[in-house]
């Protein structure tokens, strides 16, 4: 298998070189040359197999020329070791749980691959390597903690300043060790085009060997694919040869992206539906075929607070960019902020089941698009205890819960830093770490 940069060069490289270059050279990302579609003997048989096993079967044509089986399935142990469970909320509609890992949110299956396989390819003994990522919310916690204390590798988190939790916040500054977090006076897009202007740095990256745990890595992306296996199987468990409706919550657009390339090696899946918020840049371009990146709007689900997605291109090189082919499987609902509230209350009031504001975006995106004949699941993206000071605007005895149960009223605990809007002060920065 190899991967191909999605710019104007084509580069071709291996696993190992687009897992530590994390852009191409020409600042666009890599994607696989082929997506395998796996034996249809598979699909007859994985409502029998487990998670690891699933992952297994889904990843090793990726990673093969570089890895043994024998190393994949260690990676695979270790990275898929919490719970997945396919949860009913009502009827036809069910949630794919994907907050039971250590920072409770569905990074932290990319974040955990990725760590363990940068660590396989390469040791790193004798040059050290900084891992530098932007994050909108959940991916610095599910990167500190993937990354702690792995040797040879220090971790460089930009993160929007006062627009995260503080629950967050204490997940990727309370760690210390190689794990450096700093507060970005700005949003997340400025944190983003920091970590992208560093990636094309020629100057810089002769002095320090840089790679990236967002989802422009494919070694975030590629793991994604296998918990759509994992749902697909278990609800056809229920009702055999089912084919779902599938809702993502979308802010960088890698998951969804990682759903369909799950589609393309045959997962039987009926269509998808992304679900934003009102940063809709991919919504208005189903509906007017203009792509039109705006400047992000801060909103309760502040992990898809995202104005240019930055995965979008690999979704629509899915589809050989023809919007025609992309709106036959596909469509985006874009929640504003009082919709992701009620929603939040009334599921909780009608079904007993507490949504975080973006798998509140999932649940009423799934809900207003299925038909009479059909049945999906929503990717539940983070444990609302990462979001506390938002359910506590609709259901306080659930905030002040949530807060007694896990400590949510938690803070950043160590001394923060922070930085303008400046790609100069991120270099000088990054020389020093």
């Amino acid at each position: 298998m190899k991967y191909i940069s999605l710019g104007k060069d084509k580069q071709i490289v291996t696993l190992s070189e687009g897992i530590f270059k994390g852009l191409a050279d020409d600042g666009s990302l890599f994607m696989p040359e082929e997506i395998p579609i796996l034996d249809p003997s598979f699909y007859n048989r994985f409502t029998d197999l487990s998670l690891q096993e699933i992952a297994y079967n889904v990843l090793l044509p990726y990673v093969e020329d570089e890895l043994n089986g024998d190393a994949l399935k260690k990676i695979v142990q270790e990275t898929f070791s919490f719970p997945i469970p396919l949860e009913n909320i009502c009827g036809p509609i069910y949630s794919l749980e994907l907050f039971h890992g250590p920072t409770q949110a569905f990074k932290d299956v990319g974040a955990r691959f990725l760590s363990r396989l940068m660590s396989h390819l390469h040791p790193v003994k004798k040059r050290k390597m900084v891992v530098l990522t932007a994050t909108s919310g959940d991916t610095g916690g599910a990167v500190a903690h993937g990354f702690y204390k792995v040797p040879g590798i220090e971790v460089v988190i930009l993160y929007p300043k006062g627009k995260i939790s503080p629950y967050q916040e204490n997940q990727m500054t309370s760690l210390g060790h190689n794990i450096h977090a700093i507060a970005v006076e700005g949003v997340f897009d400025d944190c983003q085009n920091l970590v992208k202007r560093a990636f094309n740095d020629g100057e810089l990256r002769k002095e320090v060997m840089i790679t990236s745990a967002n989802s422009i890595n494919l070694g975030r992306l590629l793991p994604q694919m296998v918990y759509y296996f994992w749902g697909v199987a278990a609800l056809r468990k229920k009702m055999p040869g089912i084919n779902p409706v599938i809702c993502v919550p979308s802010g960088n657009f890698g998951n969804i992206t990682a759903a369909v390339m799950a589609f393309r090696m045959g997962l039987p899946v009926k269509r998808f539906v992304a679900a934003t918020n009102v940063n809709d840049v991919v919504p208005r371009y189903l509906n007017d075929g203009i792509y039109d990146p705006r400047q992000t709007i801060e909103t309760y689900a502040n992990a898809m607070d995202v104005g240019n997605p930055n995965n979008f291109p690999r979704l629509f090189h899915l589809f050989n960019k023809d919007l025609d082919k992309l709106r036959q499987i596909f469509s985006a609902i874009s929640i504003t902020d009082k919709q992701i509230l009620e929603t939040i209350q009334s599921v909780k009031q009608q079904y007993d089941y507490l949504l975080d504001p973006h798998s509140s975006t999932g649940f009423l995106c799934l809900n207003q698009s299925l038909h009479d004949d059909e049945k999906g699941f929503f990717i539940s993206t983070a444990h609302p205890v990462k979001f506390v000071e938002i359910i506590e605007k609709v259901l306080p005895q659930e905030s002040e819960r949530l807060i007694k149960e896990f400590g949510a009223d938690k803070v950043p605990n160590n001394i923060l830093k922070s930085m303008p809007v400046s790609y100069n002060v991120l270099k000088e920065k990054l020389l020093e770490v």
